[in-house]
């Protein structure tokens, strides 16, 4: 399909500078498949659900993935993507043309790393010196590597620290949030589990590949990044007799979605998974895993927007996406959120 069908106009006023409060408190757009349209809150979530239903939750951890150094007297921009062993990752470097294999480039208080490779879409396998672990480096000089409509437009703060974290964080690796989850809190989930809806929880580690543009004409031709996920036996048991009993699973954000249907075949039958993704779904695609998805509102033309176009169907998600600039929803991480019910 041609990436430009998947374009729309947002404007500016519609990007979310910081999240909600309570977190609880931002709105939530219902759409169907039948083209259905209703405005909520997210406090309203128990309502829009059945007993029985199992959301599913990213446990990723946002680590502090954005990095400022120099090699010499150039300025080097990083941001890790994916973790490849205990001190190398492959990141994403700004002002690459002044980087070389075997530069290495000081990021300040005391870390420093060496460019070992340059793959084809011009990230960097960088390799951190000394013997103390990559974390304790990151927490030295590294910041939360908040996504550039919002990082371009003010500065990172002590704020985001909190902020760009889910309630459900756990398993460090994430360069990105899963942002549907920053929605929930203590309250709502009680709200949840007394409506006889439940929770469960994989680990999918976010990848800086998800704020990346899709440069190509067409969808076919796109190259997806992978990353690591894994979702434990127990987990994939329980989904599997939520399903079997009438419940249905719905995905709390794309990344849950992306790796319940890496992990699942055309039986349907949700499959323990461990290793890598990188799952590029677009209009055409059956799905296999899920029967619903909570998501915030996404770039135009991104792989996202893709992504509901294929549960809702295009036409479907054009309308809601106007729907929702046109009544004041607040688009990307820190804004609204939707229920996408096919």
């Amino acid at each position: 399909m041609r990436v430009d069908l998947f374009d729309f106009a947002l404007p500016q006023e519609n990007i979310a500078l910081r999240p909600a409060v309570p977190r609880d408190s931002a709105r939530l757009l219902n759409a169907s498949s039948s083209g259905h349209l209703s405005d909520h809150l997210v406090t309203d979530l128990p309502q829009l659900l059945s007993p029985k239903d199992i959301l599913v939750f990213n446990d990723t951890k946002v680590i502090p993935a954005q990095l400022e150094g120099r090699r010499g007297e150039a300025k080097i921009g990083a941001t890790l993507h994916k973790r490849v062993d205990l001190r190398r990752w492959q990141a994403f470097v700004r002002n690459a043309k002044r980087l070389k294999i075997d530069d290495v480039v000081e990021f300040g208080d005391g870390v420093s790393a060496r460019a070992e490779e340059k793959f084809d879409d011009g990230s960097f396998l960088l390799h951190f010196l000394g013997s103390e672990p990559v974390e304790v480096l990151l927490g030295r000089a590294g910041t939360m590597p908040l996504p550039p409509y919002i990082a371009s437009k003010r500065d990172i703060d002590a704020r985001d620290v909190e902020d760009y974290q889910t309630m459900f964080a756990r398993e460090k690796g994430a360069v990105a949030a899963p942002t549907a989850a920053l929605h929930f809190t203590d309250r709502l989930i009680a709200a949840l589990t007394e409506a006889g809806i439940g929770q469960e929880t994989l680990t999918l580690h976010v990848g800086a590949g998800t704020f990346l543009p899709v440069k190509v004409d067409e969808t076919d031709d796109h190259k997806m990044h992978s990353e690591w996920g894994r979702i434990e036996p127990e987990v994939a048991d329980r989904l599997n007799r939520a399903r079997q009993n009438g419940g249905r699973v719905i995905a709390v954000g794309t990344t849950s979605l992306r790796l319940l249907e890496s992990a699942t075949g055309e039986d349907g039958i949700i499959q323990p998974f461990e290793g890598d993704t990188d799952i590029f779904i677009t209009p055409g695609y059956k799905f296999r895993a899920i029967d619903g998805l909570m998501t915030n509102f996404h770039l135009p033309k991104s792989t996202l927007f893709m992504l509901v176009s294929a549960l809702m169907g295009l036409d479907t998600m054009q309308a809601a996406y106007a729907h929702a600039i046109a009544g004041g929803y607040r688009f990307y991480s820190y804004g609204d959120s939707s229920l996408l019910l096919p």
